[in-house]
């Protein structure tokens, strides 16, 4: 039953999916307000400078969700990233140019325009732009309360996710997803290409070491985009209501996703905005899933530089092997990095070739190259490898290999569970 009300959900998304042809062929879909094959127009009716190779993300598509939004009181779950580039506007912006009511934004980690570190309490205020209330959720309100979602009819979420477990978007999806459904507001979810979704890696989350950076019991980069995820927090019944009645679809979220088109798993993207300030270009994105393990160690992983996510070093590592320097000060979303002012030993992977599996020796080697291994990891690192085994795998001096071979199992189970809520090749 679980998999019949899934199907239902994303019924619209299907059959966007399936209305892309080739451009010689008819669209068997053509929306409201779009041309032939399904490509947004502009406002005099002209079609727009999207290719019929460009993705088109589900937020471009106001053809097939608008009519979701007229005469509602919508809540935008949203950031710096929910940009309509064919329309150069944010969607907020665009959405009240269409004479859609926003009520509220509800803002994730970093904030609305993306500019608070990570971690970093993030307030309640007003857009100075639109004059819409804005809601954070994060902090201790990282789900969105009863009052908060007083008058909304309907919550539409759009954030660039990067495809890793520990990248708290997916987390706020989830209680926004909750908080809906117990009140029973229908959440339409506007699709985003993965940047990583061309491969699934790492270990398996385990339930005691459930936390922000880690909800569900999956890998650490799950291929999946954020609408196939979305499908999976529901079809899984991750959501905590107190009970779950498939049958008569109750504490289950009403859930639309507004497919995207063009895209596959293996599509090489480049994101247009930088989806979080330590995230500041492709090459970050890709070594991040690798990288951020290092957030749990005393290892600097490139914050307090503009090379975030494509170094790491520490004024202990010997110089001998780490012969790549930098000193890390105050910047943009890291005010306060680790070894501020203090030269740090590492290595530069900048022209690192794009990873298609977690790279582990880095870590290995760093943890053996320190000499001080008992201060190496902190209590961070088993809530970002979702397991303790991780941990005393490097302490018991197991190669990567090894390491890997142990992951197998339960990639195999998730690869299945996954592969029911693919929208996309």
């Amino acid at each position: 039953m679980g998999l019949t009300f899934f199907k239902n959900t994303v019924l619209l998304v299907v059959l966007t999916i399936f209305s892309c042809g080739s451009s010689n062929e008819k669209s068997p879909l053509t929306p409201k307000g779009g041309n032939e094959d399904g490509r947004p127009m502009t406002d005099d009716g002209t079609s727009t400078s999207l290719s019929d190779q460009d993705i088109i993300v589900g937020a471009e598509q106001f053809q097939l969700y608008s009519e979701l939004l007229k005469g509602k009181n919508v809540g935008v779950v949203a950031n710096q990233t929910s940009f309509l580039e064919n329309e150069n506007q944010h969607l907020v912006d665009f959405l009240i140019s269409k004479n859609i009511i926003i009520k509220k934004v509800f803002a994730p980690e970093h904030g609305f325009r993306g500019t608070a570190d990570a971690g970093e309490h993030v307030k309640d205020g007003v857009d100075s732009k639109t004059g819409v209330p804005l809601i954070s959720l994060y902090g201790n309100n990282k789900k969105p309360s009863q009052e908060q979602l007083k008058g909304i009819d309907v919550v539409v979420f759009d954030i660039q996710d990067v495809g890793a477990r520990f990248y708290t978007y997916i987390s706020t999806l989830h209680y926004v997803m909750e908080a809906c459904a117990e009140l029973g507001i229908p959440v339409i979810v506007l699709d985003r290409p993965n940047p990583n979704g061309h491969y699934i890696d790492g270990p398996i989350m385990e339930p005691e070491n459930e936390s922000f950076v880690g909800m569900h019991p999956i890998p650490v980069v799950h291929g999946m985009t954020i609408g196939e995820y979305a499908a999976m927090i529901n079809g899984e019944g991750w959501l905590n209501n107190k009970e779950k009645d498939w049958s008569q679809k109750k504490d289950v979220c009403d859930l639309t996703i507004i497919g995207m088109k063009n895209y596959t798993h293996e599509t090489q993207y480049s994101l247009p905005i930088k989806p979080s300030p330590n995230l500041p270009n492709d090459q970050a994105i890709n070594l991040y899933p690798s990288l951020c393990f290092f957030e749990g160690t005393f290892i600097n992983a490139g914050r307090g530089t503009d090379m975030q996510f494509q170094v790491f070093g520490a004024p202990s590592l010997p110089a001998s092997k780490y012969t790549f320097e930098y000193t890390p000060q105050s910047n943009e979303g890291s005010k306060d990095p680790k070894f501020k002012g203090q030269l740090c030993h590492g290595k530069d992977l900048r022209k690192e070739p794009r990873l298609s599996k977690i790279n582990l020796e880095w870590l290995i080697d760093a943890y053996n190259a320190n000499g001080k291994k008992k201060d190496f990891f902190n209590s961070f690192f088993v809530k970002l490898a979702g397991t303790k085994k991780l941990q005393q795998q490097i302490e018991q001096g197991l190669s990567a290999e090894k390491i890997r071979d142990s992951w197998k199992d339960g990639l195999d189970s998730f690869q299945k569970v996954r592969e029911k809520y693919l929208l996309y090749p």
